[in-house]
């Protein structure tokens, strides 16, 4: 039987980093491809939480992820297709909010320590 090989690693860092790793994880696993500016734009919004849509379009604009609102749409309703985040429309309101999928468990709050076990197994010959 083959043994092991573990690798261990402990880093420190900011929270739009340590949600970018989430994200790229999740993205990664479930096979959803993301451009850089798209994980910046996914990264900001796991920072602010649920966010009123038109609000956070102007605000990723401002942040110079994307050039203009219309683009981080776009995205973002590829990015509802592909289930990272969700819509909802505000009651008494033509607005929406958009939040990242709880499904994923992106963690955004407090303290964040991240323990992945990922494996490969090798048949034996």
């Amino acid at each position: 039987m083959a043994k092991a090989k573990f690798v261990e690693k402990r880093v420190r860092m900011g929270l739009r980093d340590i949600i970018k790793y989430q994200l790229i994880t999740e993205s990664f696993i479930n096979r959803i491809h993301i451009t850089n500016s798209e994980l910046d734009c996914l990264a900001l919004l796991g920072v602010y939480g649920e966010y009123e849509l038109a609000e956070f379009c102007n605000s990723i604009v401002d942040e110079k992820i994307f050039t203009n609102p219309q683009t981080v749409r776009n995205f973002l309703n590829k990015a509802e297709k592909n289930k990272l985040i969700l819509k909802k429309a505000v009651k008494g309101s033509n607005r929406k909010k958009i939040q990242l999928n709880p499904e994923f468990k992106i963690q955004t709050q407090g303290v964040i320590v991240l323990d992945y076990k990922i494996a490969h197994v090798a048949q034996e010959q």
